[in-house]
Parts: C-alpha cells; sequence; structure tokens
C-alpha cells in the first residue's frame, strides 16, 4: 500500500499537485490539516481515496478534528496537532496516541518534518508542503509503503 502524507497546503495546491506527479499511484492520501477550504479540490486532485482532518486555519469547516484510520496492520490516529501542544514537542502527542491504543499517530500544524518512535508509537509529520519552516525551507511530504510483510517504511520527500 503507498499513502501519501501531506499537511498545511493553506489553500495552495499546486505543489501538492507536484507531490502527486511524483509519486502517483498511491491508495490513499492523507491530508493533515490547514486546507482553509480546499478539502473537494485536494479530493479530486488526488485520484484515490482521501481523509482529511481540520487544522487551526479551518474555520468553519465540517472536517473532523481527528480520525483513526486503519493502514495494512497499524492503527493511525490523524490529528493536526494543535490540541496537543506540538510546538512545544511531540512526547505529549505520542503518549495520547500510545494510551488510546494507536501504533502512529500523524499531525502537521508545525511544517517541520519528522519521523520518529517515541514511547512505542510511530510519531509522523510530513511537514508543509506550501509554507516549510525547517532549514533549508523545502516543501515536504511523506511517503508510506507497506511491504509484502505488512511492515511500513517512510520517505521524507522534498520539492
Amino acid at each position: 500500500m503507498r499513502v501519501l502524507i501531506v499537511s498545511d497546503t493553506h489553500g495552495r495546491h499546486s505543489n501538492l499537485i507536484e507531490a502527486l506527479d511524483m509519486v502517483q499511484p498511491v491508495d490513499l492520501l492523507v491530508h493533515l490539516g490547514d486546507v482553509e477550504g480546499g478539502e473537494d479540490e485536494i479530493r479530486l486532485l488526488a485520484e484515490c481515496p482521501v481523509e482529511i482532518v481540520a487544522g487551526n486555519n479551518d474555520f468553519f469547516s465540517d472536517l473532523p478534528r481527528e480520525t483513526s484510520v486503519q493502514i495494512g496492520r497499524y492503527r493511525v490516529l490523524l490529528t493536526h496537532g494543535h490540541y496537543y501542544a506540538v510546538n512545544a514537542g511531540i512526547m505529549g502527542i505520542a503518549e495520547e496516541a500510545g494510551a488510546r491504543g494507536y501504533d502512529m499517530v500523524m499531525f502537521g500544524h508545525t511544517h517541520r518534518p519528522v519521523i520518529v518512535e517515541e514511547k512505542g508509537v510511530t510519531v509522523i509529520n510530513p511537514g508543509s508542503i506550501s509554507y516549510p519552516r525547517q532549514e533549508g525551507r523545502k516543501p515536504s511530504f511523506i511517503l508510506m509503503e507497506t511491504d509484502q510483510k505488512g511492515e511500513a517504511h517512510f520517505e521524507l520527500e522534498y520539492l
């Protein structure tokens, strides 16, 4: 299974289109919030199932604050992250995900990519595909693939 993980498009879709062109085909697109009204366009662009959660800039949105998905053998919590104070660190969101029985948590909000294991939980942040804040400030996303044994592998990609 191939999963494109993005966040923080903030209504700008040109980089998302470029990322989709780079990695197609994908089986699932995960968007971790701050779509700013672009959810319908994102669903059309993806040409696959899409999971989107609301970010702190998704005012008046009907998107869920967080959701749970099953990706292969992994139970995954999807959230934007602002309710878990992720700007102060990832330990809190990792502990919460673990306490609730998740194998992984995926979040955005910080605009900085992360792929780490904390407290037995895989913690994923693709950074921002539109407004990156990490050193070098390159738009980023993550491609998750599961192998024949069901193991997840993550590749941090830059535009």
